[in-house]
């Protein structure tokens, strides 16, 4: 239902017509009169106003969908980190200042009301926000781009940070329900494990039919993905595991009671949570399930749709259907497409793996060997009998044309199966199964092209290409900083607000000179400091100092992203102040925030080391303003919504050459935080953007990481005992400077008997060095909003937009 000035011939939305239908809908939720409501009613009200709008846009979608008059993307991830949407589909519809003007007179909270909606527990970090971004970006475009992937009841986890420890507690995202999506029972589908596959000829053709399987049922979700003040609106289905028979009675009535439940929560558990621990086999098992689930149900139902609107035919498919693989996770893809193609569709071996081939393209998102995906033979074979033979018939034909092409090189050719070492390996079957296969930067790009899958890019080097990835303005400037919004759309007009048209912000480089526009550029990063200070003393207690440099580094805890590199610098400035309390230093606060998966135990030191120096750090007073350091618990898109407009310093300090791209970095720069980090990722790319001058760069190059990792030559005891700094810190890590239980020897045994895996000390002092840098330049607040101004202004090039333009050349071809 539209909101109407019934005056008027035609649809006109208009704040009174909003309040009338407000006030009514608050009472209809709550069933007493507006002034007795709560938040909760408010929210439930706005957000059912806004889905009576959306849903009439998504209906017209459809319909056209379903016509397939288009060619349509579908986007197969593990993860989708939506974040809230209320604020997202209020600004998309264009109802922002209707509802801000609107809500205040009525003397209602907005911000209130859009904390009462729960951040969707549905990814972990980067994977599935740039999943996200992409939907906003397809459907800002005006392109038909939908996501496919399971609906987690618990998701990741909450992390809270007791005794300085990370503890993970269940994400109840759904306790109160979630108004934006809409269950979709009668399109349900079944998704077959285990079991025996049987062989018969049938009119002189094998057939394969599936027995004894155990059926799950998968039960669609759909949530719209509403486009930029336009008429597209796009779907996220997501799917929820559910038994095939509800309720064991005759198992229940004999007094088996237990037993009668197992089904059910065997099928249930499969969309439980994300990433369940993979260190047991039961864990391995139920991540493959996960992993089959939604690559089942949603090839199913794309495929039903398809064969509908074009008379039962799968002809064409690879025509009108581009299924896009987000990393490893959906490599199932390829063998489940076959299996359909081949099986129940009754198409040749080789014309089937033409369709496959030409539907299916692949992002990678990694180099490290640790997150390619493996999976065991045997399991694969087990839990999908069919799907393993298909993986098993693709390997084989594979490297019997490798051996055909390649006679004289048998061992690279091994070195290429998807079956080997007792393992399916998914990267492999993921590039073998497509027809695009991209990096996520041009460094990223070039590593897998000359390292990790240079075997693969000398057989099939038309496949490889590069996108740089990026993120979405609409939420993570426009949404998040409205003071920066207010300030551009002031200084060279609105335009840069139309979806793919973020690249006019150049119109900014001149105003980085401007005296008058940096000082506004500076207050609006300090209103935006002072918010986040407001929001970590209402939470954590802690009282920040907004005149002190935001020194932000919030991302995955992992390793090579270094976060210990940060942490040591910290301890380090300590001490200085510690031996002289009234150093002439520029005052720091250093905000780290990030989850580590539950059983990377390293990684969870690496937490408890950052907030045991928090607590010694913050409660010394010789320290004062001038040293402050805050680890924000339960980093979510809300949380960083507050984040990125207050950061004024982006760490982005990977080992060089383990980042595949990076999109805080992007978020940062957009909201005018200076970049500190080494070449690496699209590190890169930002510094070839804003020039040299425009970012701090330190550290090892990929080059030299490469060569130490290849021919060795790296002795991190060596860098120790040639620093005195480093011997003092590493000293108090194990002497219980921290306090009698607060040892760290994992860490230090790491850095000086295991070799520093990640040059975290080979890179330690060229760190400091840089760091002081920072601080003299932060004392020029002129030339500080300059290079801010000028961060912005190249900031276009990293909108998710551009990304999907790209995709849409190089990979999808949609027009």
């Amino acid at each position: 239902m539209a909101i109407t000035d019934k005056n008027t011939k035609h649809k006109v939305k208009t704040k009174e017509a909003f309040r009338k239908a407000f006030i009514k809908k608050v009472e209809e939720v709550s069933g007493e009169d507006f002034s007795e409501s709560t938040t909760r009613h408010q929210y439930e009200a706005l957000a059912e106003l806004v889905m009576e709008e959306i849903t009439a846009e998504w209906a017209v979608n459809n319909s056209r969908l379903h016509k397939m008059e288009e060619k349509q993307i579908y986007f197969f991830s593990i993860e989708f980190l939506i974040g809230r949407l209320l604020k997202a589909y209020v600004n998309n519809l264009g109802w922002d200042t209707m509802v801000e003007e609107t809500l205040d007179e009525l003397g209602v909270d907005y911000e209130a009301i859009q904390a009462e909606e729960h951040d969707p527990a549905l990814g972990n970090g980067g994977l599935g926000r740039l999943m996200a971004c992409f939907l906003d970006s397809t459907a800002a475009l005006g392109f038909p781009g939908h996501g496919n992937g399971i609906r987690y009841k618990y998701g990741l986890f909450e992390q809270k940070i007791i005794n300085d420890e990370q503890v993970e507690v269940a994400d109840i995202w759904l306790k109160n329900g979630y108004p934006f999506e809409i269950v979709k029972p009668d399109k349900a589908v079944v998704v077959k494990y285990n079991g025996d596959v049987r062989v018969e000829e049938v009119n002189g053709k094998m057939q394969f039919i599936h027995e004894n399987y155990d059926p799950v049922l998968a039960v669609p979700y759909d949530i719209p993905v509403k486009g930029y003040r336009n008429n597209t609106v796009n779907s996220l289905r997501l799917w929820s595991a559910k038994p095939v028979e509800d309720f064991d009675l005759s198992t229940f009535n004999q007094g088996h009671f237990l037993k009668a439940m197992q089904r059910k929560s065997e099928a249930e558990s499969i969309s439980q949570i994300l990433y369940p621990s993979d260190h047991g086999f039961e864990g391995k098992l139920l991540r493959l399930k996960q992993e089959y689930f939604f690559v089942c149900a949603g090839l199913k139902r794309i495929v039903r749709r398809y064969k509908k609107h074009n008379h039962g035919s799968m002809d064409g498919f690879p025509d009108k259907i581009c299924i896009h693989i987000n990393d490893t996770h959906p490599a199932l893809c390829v063998p489940e497409l076959m299996r359909i193609l081949v099986d129940e569709e009754g198409y040749d071996w080789d014309v089937a793996w033409d369709m496959t081939i030409k539907s299916i393209s692949f992002t990678n998102h990694t180099v490290l060997p640790e997150a390619l995906e493996k999976w065991p033979i045997d399991m694969v074979q087990k839990l999908l009998p069919r799907v393993y033979q298909i993986i098993e018939e693709i390997n084989r034909r594979f490297i019997n044309d490798m051996n055909w092409f390649y006679p004289d090189q048998v061992d690279r050719n091994y070195s290429m199966a998807i079956l080997k070492d007792g393992q399916v390996h998914m990267a492999h079957l993921a590039i073998i199964g497509s027809h695009s296969v991209n990096g996520v930067a041009e460094l990223h790009s070039k590593i897998l092209r000359e390292e990790t899958f240079k075997d693969f890019y000398a057989v099939f080097p038309d496949r490889f290409t590069s996108v740089t990835n990026g993120v979405t303005q609409r939420r993570f400037m426009m949404g998040s900083n409205p003071g920066l919004k207010t300030l551009l759309d002031d200084t060279i007009g609105t335009d840069w607000k139309k979806p793919g048209n973020m690249c006019s912000l150049e119109a900014l480089l001149p105003y980085a000179q401007d005296a008058a526009f940096c000082q506004k550029l500076g207050d609006i990063k300090h209103a935006n400091k002072e918010r986040l200070a407001k929001y970590i003393k209402e939470t954590q207690g802690i009282v920040l100092n907004p005149d002190s440099i935001f020194d932000v580094q919030v991302k995955r805890i992992h390793e090579y992203k270094r976060q210990l590199l940060n942490i040591l610098h910290v301890i380090l400035t300590y001490n200085q102040l510690r031996s002289n309390p009234n150093a002439d230093i520029v005052p720091k606060t250093y905000i780290f925030a990030g989850k580590a998966a539950p059983s990377y135990v390293y990684a969870k030191e690496v937490i408890r080391l950052i907030n045991v120096v928090a607590d010694r750090v913050n409660n010394d007073p010789l320290v004062k303003d001038k040293l402050k350091v805050v680890f924000v618990p339960n980093f979510n898109v809300s949380v960083a919504e507050l984040i990125y407009p207050a950061a004024e310093i982006s760490e982005q300090i990977s080992t060089a050459g383990k980042e595949a791209s990076g999109t805080g970095n992007m978020k940062f720069m957009m909201n005018g935080a200076l970049t500190l980090g080494t070449m690496d990722g699209a590190n890169v790319e930002i510094a070839e953007a804003v020039g040299m001058d425009n970012v701090f760069t330190f550290g090892l190059s990929d080059t030299e990481v490469y060569n130490y990792n290849t021919h060795g030559g790296y002795r991190s005891l060596e860098v120790y005992e040639s620093d005195s700094r480093l011997q003092e810190i590493l000293g108090q890590l194990i002497s219980g400077f921290f306090g009698e239980s607060a040892g760290f020897q994992m860490i230090y045994d790491s850095l000086l008997l295991h070799n520093d895996t990640y040059f975290v000390l080979k890179d330690f002092a060229p760190y400091v060095d840089i760091q002081d840098i920072v601080s003299n330049v932060y004392r020029d607040q002129k030339q500080w909003q300059k290079m801010s101004a000028i961060n912005i202004a190249h900031s276009g090039i990293f909108s998710s937009d551009r990304s999907i333009e790209d995709y849409e050349k190089r990979v999808w071809k949609v027009k």
